[in-house]
């Protein structure tokens, strides 16, 4: 599907066709025909708009002539229904400057993009071309804070959760947390690379506007902090899968324990009608109260090996 926007009266407002400062929005669904005519219609090398698509492409910016393309991944929903996977994966956005426009292109409905389209953005202008690039950045920053903020409050209720039960079904949901977890620090190390260079080589040409460098510098010390607070949850998640493996290790050595002290205990009268059992002379055979004595001999010595037991405290 291919969108074209532009502002007008200070709200943004859908064009029927591609003009001057608007901004082309390609989201699915769509063909790679369409696509071809984009690159065609507007000049742009077709692999701009392929590896955009490409869910494992990693972060980057190119240029060839006077157009110029960033890569920047961004956090989505997981719409797989297998509960194993990942909560939220990272996908690419693709964002292609040429001289009169900015096109975007994703494989995948994205957060980020809808709230431009939702107007929830200050101050977003799509004629502002380096301006935009920026607000793409520092939402994407803030949609990774949001998603990991999600992350932390569902892994606290799980471990709470965890202290009640021994169900499989936590430890997965564990999994799935830190599998994205692991997607969130990969795509920010990747996303503050790209950004640091972009910085250093002054990509977006933005090294006389003091406004949107210093807009820049925090994008990339957000970038920072993000994937930071990404390793920390990863740590500490790490180390509650550890602590739990070996709280369940040391509940089930307890748990064997236990049942190997009372079979120790119960097999004292075992023993000693064992004995009586045989067909050879034993004392009291004749006495007609020999059962009651080798009953109560029986749970006097079996209380007696339980006593001691509980003195060396291994109950």
């Amino acid at each position: 599907m291919i969108r074209y926007y532009a502002k007008e009266d200070g709200r943004l407002k859908e064009m029927d066709g591609p003009e001057t400062s608007c901004w082309v929005n390609i989201s699915p669904p769509f063909t790679h025909e369409e696509l071809e005519e984009i690159a065609i219609q507007f000049d742009i090398p077709l692999d701009f708009l392929t590896d955009s698509l490409d869910i494992d492409e990693r972060s980057r910016y190119e240029r060839e002539d006077e157009v110029r393309l960033i890569v920047l991944n961004t956090p989505v929903l997981n719409e797989s229904e297998d509960q194993n996977d990942a909560i939220y994966i990272t996908v690419p956005i693709g964002i292609i400057l040429t001289m009169d426009m900015v096109i975007t292109i994703t494989a995948f409905e994205n957060p980020v993009l809808q709230l431009f389209l939702d107007s929830k953005v200050k101050n977003f202008d799509p004629g502002d071309d380096i301006q935009f690039v920026l607000q793409i950045f520092e939402q994407n920053v803030y949609r990774f804070l949001t998603c990991l903020k999600k992350l932390n409050l569902k892994r606290n209720l799980i471990e709470q959760e965890l202290y009640h039960s021994s169900r499989n079904i936590e430890l997965m949901q564990l999994l799935s947390i830190e599998k994205s977890l692991v997607y969130f620090v990969n795509s920010l190390s990747a996303n503050e690379l790209l950004k640091m260079k972009m910085k250093r080589t002054d990509f977006l040409n933005i090294g006389g506007d003091e406004s949107k460098t210093d807009l820049f510098e925090d994008i990339i010390i957000d970038n920072s902090q993000a994937l930071e607070m990404s390793n920390v949850y990863t740590n500490i998640l790490n180390g509650t899968m550890d602590a739990y493996g070996s709280i369940i290790s040391n509940n089930l050595n307890i748990t064997i324990r236990r049942l190997t002290l009372i079979t120790i205990i119960l097999m004292v009268p075992t023993l000693v009608a064992s004995f009586y059992g045989m067909n050879v002379p034993l004392p009291l055979r004749q006495d007609p109260y020999a059962i009651y004595y080798i009953v109560t001999f029986s749970i006097a010595i079996s209380l007696l090996v339980a006593w001691y037991f509980q003195r060396k405290r291994l109950f």
